[in-house]
C-alpha cells in the first residue's frame, strides 16, 4: 500500500511539475509530460503503473477521460460558433468520414494491417481531443475563429472516433462470424442513441435541480462530479465506449442551458481536468514497454505516421471545407493541427486485445502504431502550432496586452503611451459612450459594453490581454471586476486603483480574496490621477541604462511624479503596486506620470531661441 501510494505521489508530482516547466519555458505541456512518463517508465524502469495499479488501471484512466471530456464539452456553447456552424459541422461529419477512410487505407497499404484492424484503428485516429487541443490552444493564443474550430472538432470528434472504431469492430465481427446476427449491430446503434438521450436527460435534470435551489452552492461541483461518473459508468456498462458520448451530451446540454452557476462548475472542472491530464499522460507513457518504443521506428510505422500528418489530415480538411467561408490561411492551420491524445492511447489498447482475441495477429502492433502517431503529432503540432499561426497571421502577438476597465482621461493617456510608445496591445472597456470619448478621439482600441455581462465573452476576445486594470471611479465595481476575472486572468495579473478610504467605508477591511492588487501606491485614487492629468501632468517614458541607473532616475525625478509601470527588456510589463516593490535594470523603460516641468522648460527654450533668431534677423 505504501509503495502504491508513493508511486501515485510521484506520478502526480511529475505531472504537475511538467505543467509548470512547460509554462515557465513556454513549451508544449503534453510533450514535457510524455517525456517525463517515458523517463520514469520504459527508459529507467522506475515505475510501471499498469502493473502497480493492476485491475484499477483501466477504470482510473477511463473515468479520468470521461471527466476531461465533460469539462471540455462544458465549454461548447453554441453562441461561440455563430458563423462557424457550417465548417465545424462539415469537419466533424464529412471530414471525419474522409479521415477514417484515408487513414484506414494508409493503415492497410502502408502499415501492413489487415482490413479489419485497419478500419478499426482508422476510426480511432480521427480523434484529437481536449486533452491535447485545449492545452495547446491555451499556449498558442490563436485568434477566435481557428481556435473555436479546433476546440469544437477536438471535443466532438473524441467520442465519435471511439464509437466509429466500435462500429467497425462490430461490422467485422458480424461479417466474419457465422454465429453473429444483425442483433449486435442494432444493439450498438440503440446503445449509442440511448447514451445521447441519457446524457441530454441527465444534463437537463442536473441544470433543473441547480436552478431550483435543490443543491446548496458548496455541493454543486461535487454533485456534478459524481453525476458525470455515474452517467459515464452506466452507459459504458451497457455498451463499451458509449459512456464518452453520454458525458459529451451532458456537458453540451448544461453549457447551453446558461444556468447561473455554470461558471463555478466550469472553473472547478478545469482545475480537476488539468490535474487529471497531467497524471494520466504520465501514467500512460510510463506504462509503455521498451519493445513498444523500439517498434515505433519500424519503417512501415514511420511512413504511416508521415502519411497521416502530411496527406490524410490535410486532404480531409481541404475537401470537407470546400464551399465554406474559411480562408485559405484558416484551412492551412486547421489542416495541419491534429494532435492525438489520451483517448487514442487508451482505446487502442482495448481494441488491440479484442482483435487479438478475434484472431487478428497483426493487432499486436496497434499500441506501437498509436503511440508513434500520438507522440509524433504532439511534438510536431505542439512545437509548430504557435509558429505557424503567427506566420499565417492567425495568432495574437507574444506581447502581453492590457485591458483597462473604465474610461477616463487617465486611462486614455496611460493606454496611449503603452500602446504607441511600447507597442503593447491595449484596450479600454466601458459601458458608457461618454466615458469612452477621449479613447475614441485618441484612436485607442475600445470596447463599448459591460465586461461583467455574460455575452461579453462572445464579443470581446480576451486572448491578447494578460493584465486587467480596473480603473473606474467606483471602488466596489473595481473590486467586483477583479474578483470575477480571477479564474481567467489570475490574481497576480489583476489590478485596481487605490481605495478612497474616506468614502469607501469598511471596504478596506474586506478579505484579500476580494478585489485586485492596489496599483501604484496607496492614496493614488481615481480622482487624484484624473485631476493630475487635467492639470497638465505628462506621461513619460525613461530609458534605464548602465550609465543612467534606476537609483539615479529615482533621485532626479520630479517631485510629485507617480511611477506607473516598467517595461522590461524581455518585453514583460510590470506594474508598481502598493504591496510589491520593483526595481528597474539596464534595458528597462520606466513609465511615469509627472508634472510638466521638463516640457515647460523645453517650450521656454524653444521660445527663447526663436526670439534670439528674430532679433538677429
Amino acid at each position: 500500500m505504501d509503495s502504491l501510494l508513493m508511486n501515485l505521489m510521484i506520478i502526480i508530482v511529475l505531472g504537475i511539475a511538467s505543467q509548470w516547466i512547460a509554462w515557465r519555458f513556454r513549451l508544449p505541456a503534453i510533450v514535457v509530460m510524455s517525456i517525463a512518463g517515458l523517463l520514469i517508465g520504459p527508459i529507467f524502469g522506475l515505475l510501471s503503473p499498469k502493473e502497480d495499479f493492476g485491475d484499477m488501471f483501466k477504470p482510473i484512466i477511463s473515468m479520468a477521460v470521461a471527466i476531461i471530456l465533460f469539462e471540455g464539452s462544458l465549454n461548447l456553447d453554441f453562441r461561440e460558433v455563430r458563423g462557424l456552424g457550417r465548417p465545424v459541422t462539415r469537419i466533424v461529419t464529412f471530414g471525419a468520414f474522409l479521415a477514417w477512410l484515408l487513414g484506414s487505407l494508409a493503415a492497410y497499404y502502408v502499415a501492413g494491417l489487415s482490413w479489419a484492424s485497419a478500419f478499426v484503428i482508422g476510426g480511432l485516429f480521427i480523434v484529437t481531443g481536449p486533452t491535447v487541443i485545449l492545452p495547446l490552444l491555451r499556449q498558442s493564443k490563436l485568434k477566435p475563429r481557428p481556435a473555436a474550430i479546433l476546440k469544437w472538432e477536438g471535443i466532438i470528434a473524441d467520442p465519435f472516433g471511439a464509437l466509429l472504431s466500435v462500429f467497425a469492430f462490430e461490422i467485422i465481427r458480424f461479417l466474419l462470424s457465422d454465429s453473429e446476427t444483425g442483433n449486435s449491430l442494432v444493439g450498438f446503434f440503440l446503445a449509442s442513441l440511448f447514451a445521447i438521450v441519457f446524457g441530454w436527460f441527465i444534463g437537463r435534470g442536473t441544470g433543473w435541480i441547480f436552478e431550483k435551489g435543490h443543491v446548496p452552492e458548496y455541493l454543486k461541483s461535487p454533485v456534478v462530479f459524481a453525476i458525470v461518473l455515474a452517467c459515464f459508468a452506466i452507459c459504458d456498462g451497457i455498451y463499451h465506449e458509449t459512456g464518452l458520448l453520454a458525458v459529451t451530451a451532458m456537458g453540451m446540454t448544461l453549457a447551453n442551458m446558461h444556468i447561473s452557476s455554470i461558471e463555478d462548475m466550469r472553473n472547478f472542472k478545469e482545475n480537476i481536468s488539468v490535474l487529471l491530464i497531467s497524471t494520466i499522460f504520465v501514467m500512460l507513457t510510463a506504462s509503455l514497454t521498451m519493445k513498444t518504443l523500439v517498434e515505433i521506428f519500424n519503417w512501415k510505422i514511420v511512413l504511416f505516421v508521415l502519411l497521416m500528418l502530411f496527406i490524410v489530415r490535410p486532404l480531409s480538411i481541404w475537401i470537407s471545407t470546400i464551399g465554406t467561408d474559411l480562408s485559405v490561411k484558416e484551412k492551412a492551420l486547421v489542416s495541419w493541427i491534429a494532435p492525438r491524445g489520451i483517448v487514442a492511447l487508451t482505446v487502442s489498447s482495448y481494441f488491440a486485445n479484442a482483435l487479438l482475441d478475434a484472431g487478428f495477429k497483426d493487432a499486436k502492433i496497434l499500441t506501437s502504431l498509436t503511440f508513434a502517431l500520438v507522440f509524433a503529432t504532439v511534438c510536431a503540432h505542439g512545437f509548430s502550432m504557435k509558429w505557424l499561426a503567427q506566420k499565417l497571421d492567425l495568432a495574437i502577438g507574444d506581447e502581453p496586452g492590457v485591458l483597462i476597465v473604465g474610461g477616463s482621461s487617465f486611462s486614455t493617456g496611460f493606454a496611449r503611451i503603452i500602446h504607441e510608445d511600447l507597442d503593447v496591445p491595449v484596450m479600454i472597456a466601458d459601458s458608457s459612450w461618454q466615458r469612452l470619448n477621449s479613447a475614441r478621439s485618441a484612436g485607442i482600441p475600445f470596447y463599448h459594453g459591460e465586461v461583467l455581462a455574460e455575452h461579453t465573452e462572445y464579443h470581446l476576445d480576451m486572448t491578447p490581454y494578460e493584465f486587467m486594470l480596473a480603473a473606474s471611479e467606483l471602488d466596489s465595481y473595481n473590486a467586483l471586476v477583479c474578483t470575477t476575472f480571477v479564474p481567467e486572468i489570475g490574481r497576480n495579473n489583476l489590478f485596481q486603483l487605490s481605495l478612497r478610504t474616506a468614502k469607501s467605508g469598511d471596504i478596506d477591511d474586506l478579505g484579500h480574496t476580494i478585489g485586485g492588487r492596489i496599483l501604484f501606491r496607496k492614496g493614488i485614487t481615481w480622482e487624484e490621477l484624473n485631476l493630475k492629468v487635467e492639470k497638465g501632468y505628462v506621461f513619460r517614458k525613461t530609458n534605464i541604462t548602465e550609465k543612467y541607473s534606476f537609483e539615479k532616475y529615482l533621485s532626479e525625478r520630479e517631485e510629485g511624479s507617480i511611477l506607473l509601470c516598467i517595461h522590461r527588456a524581455s518585453k514583460r510589463l510590470e506594474f508598481f503596486t502598493a504591496d510589491h516593490e520593483i526595481r528597474g535594470e539596464a534595458g528597462d523603460i520606466v513609465i511615469s506620470l509627472g508634472p510638466p516641468c521638463k516640457e515647460k522648460t523645453k517650450i521656454q527654450e524653444k521660445l527663447d531661441e526663436k526670439k534670439k533668431k528674430s532679433k538677429e534677423e
